[in-house]
């Protein structure tokens, strides 16, 4: 098995997730996430490596607050769009972009990474785990890891919803190679038991995506977005919720927090 390249697929990509109401309460939830995860870290200009981080969208809203954001894809195409948003937006002197696999980009890093952004990559990498051990290699003693992975519990509410019944009974296999539907769907509980067994200490989860892609009727997610990403913001920590979420966001640190020594 090989880690997902999306070079033939990175304009259907793009336009599925970042140019639709999912990608903007995923971006919305991340972010919420990431202002109370930047102020547990050192209050200063951090060393930051978005791994798989496809168009760097956060990237970009990191290194606009003057954080220093090396950018790792597999795919060229992505790398250049991300390229293209950091000029656009006026960041690029506080980025750097490397076209390498995550478990290869060692020797870009300046020095250890204060804060990794793995989002949407590990469904999409043929060992997971393993390239959990890398990015925890990766870390500063006091560095944290952002996590955001698809919710294989998701899939299953999903396609009962739709009453794909004899697709969850045969194990949802993907269908076709050029889907967005990620190869490998996390069980959440075998990802938070492989951060805990590397002594990786959570400070928070939140559900991405609790309740958008249930709703019976589609419109209501351009006629009542407003609505809809307050209340995804507002139920996304807590359970059942999170739980519920398409993707979930674990976010987790290489050494105990200072309130809990």
């Amino acid at each position: 098995m090989q880690d997902r390249n999306f070079d033939d697929i990175a304009e259907k990509f793009v336009g599925n997730i970042y140019g639709t109401t999912k990608g903007l309460i995923r971006q919305a939830v991340l972010w919420q996430d990431l202002q109370g995860l930047l102020t547990r870290l050192p209050q200063r200009p951090l060393f930051i490596l978005d791994a798989g981080g496809g168009e760097g969208r956060l990237s970009c809203q990191l290194a606009a607050l003057g954080h220093r954001v090396l950018l790792c894809d597999l795919s060229a195409d992505m790398i250049e769009r991300a390229r293209q948003q950091a000029e656009q937006q006026g960041v690029i002197d506080n980025m750097q972009f490397v076209q390498s696999a995550i478990q290869t980009v060692a020797p870009h890093l300046e020095r250890p990474v204060d804060l990794i952004l793995l989002h949407a990559v590990l469904e999409w990498v043929a060992e997971p785990r393993d390239l959990l051990h890398k990015l925890y290699e990766y870390l500063a003693p006091a560095g944290a890891l952002s996590l955001m992975f698809y919710n294989k519990h998701g899939l299953v509410m999903r396609n009962m919803i739709l009453g794909n019944i004899e697709f969850v009974k045969s194990g949802m296999p993907k269908r076709k190679k050029r889907s967005l539907m990620p190869d490998h769907p996390c069980d959440p509980e075998q990802v938070y038991g492989w951060l805990a067994d590397m002594g990786m200490t959570f400070s928070g989860k939140s559900g991405v995506r609790v309740f958008h892609d249930y709703l019976q009727n589609k419109q209501q997610q351009q006629d009542d977005f407003p609505a809809l990403l307050a209340m995804e913001q507002h139920y996304c920590r807590q359970e059942p919720f999170i739980s519920m979420g398409r993707y979930i966001h674990v976010m987790a640190h290489k050494h105990p927090l200072k309130d809990e020594l």
